[in-house]
């Protein structure tokens, strides 16, 4: 044992006497003394515990909300489903009703029918329904909606017709204007991009003059549309060389029909 070891070593044994010498009341005193010199120390790591255990409990929190966030994001995208559905119901049934009241307060014999068949192109517009000749359907018949005058069959079949929409140029209707004498052809436009264009109510007056939003109804003549019927609203009225011409909005959306009536007579 070299000499610093042997001083270290005789240092330590008088310090241990030292204390040892201590009567209790010095030892506690010791301890008190030596707990306060380091209870900053425990203090500082007590609060840097507490924090770190806040931080990990913020986290977790986090976590819950980002999975209550997906979870309500799913219910959420699930209840507009339902709603979207539950309109889509409501609007068929409300459709099917206003049908079955028209159909019930009519002057006419209707044969309901499905569309099953759209054919439109520039010059020939046409939809093919799910009745026929075993239905008592005939060519030139009328056919309507609740809302107003479609077309009229054309070719029938055993068990479907195809109907020729108020859009072709080759449909045209005996029409009167309401509120006035005036009376002319109504035909579907020649050229246009569009299923449901706007119609033609030629051979009016030159003074007809008539006001924008009178209806155009069918005058009953021709042998083919009875009269009462509603076809559109007038949009503008101008003078021609020869006659007066106003232009009629259908009343029936010829671009989204699903159900017709198809008009087999009177009551």
């Amino acid at each position: 044992m070299n000499r610093s070891s042997i001083i270290a070593l005789g240092i330590f044994a008088a310090m241990l006497a030292y204390f040892l010498s201590f009567g209790a009341d010095s030892t506690r005193k010791l301890q008190a003394g030596f707990y306060s010199l380091i209870s900053p120390f425990l203090r500082t790591g007590s609060g840097l515990q507490k924090q770190i255990t806040s931080v990990r409990t913020g986290l977790q929190t986090l976590e819950e909300v980002e999975r209550d966030n997906a979870s309500l994001k799913v219910e959420n995208r699930s209840l507009k489903a339902t709603n979207q559905a539950l309109r889509d119901v409501e609007h068929e049934v409300n459709r099917l009703r206003r049908a079955l009241e028209y159909k019930e307060r009519s002057i006419f014999r209707l044969v309901p029918a499905e569309i099953v068949a759209r054919d439109s192109s520039t010059w020939w517009r046409t939809v093919t329904i799910n009745r026929g000749k075993n239905d008592h359907i005939e060519s030139d018949m009328p056919v309507v909606t609740d809302e107003g005058v479609v077309g009229k069959t054309t070719t029938v079949g055993d068990n479907i017709t195809i109907v020729l929409l108020l859009s072709d140029e080759n449909c045209r209707v005996a029409a009167s204007v309401e509120g006035t004498r005036e009376q002319g052809i109504v035909q579907g436009e020649r050229v246009t991009g569009s299923v449901t264009p706007l119609l033609d109510l030629n051979f009016l007056s030159k003074q007809a003059n008539i006001e924008t939003g009178r209806k155009a109804y069918t005058s009953g003549m021709g042998g083919v549309f009875p009269s009462g019927l509603l076809i559109g609203t007038v949009q503008s009225f101008r003078v021609r060389e020869l006659d007066g011409q106003a232009r009629i909005a259908p009343a029936v959306d010829l671009s989204h029909l699903e159900d017709v009536f198809v008009v087999t007579g009177r009551k």
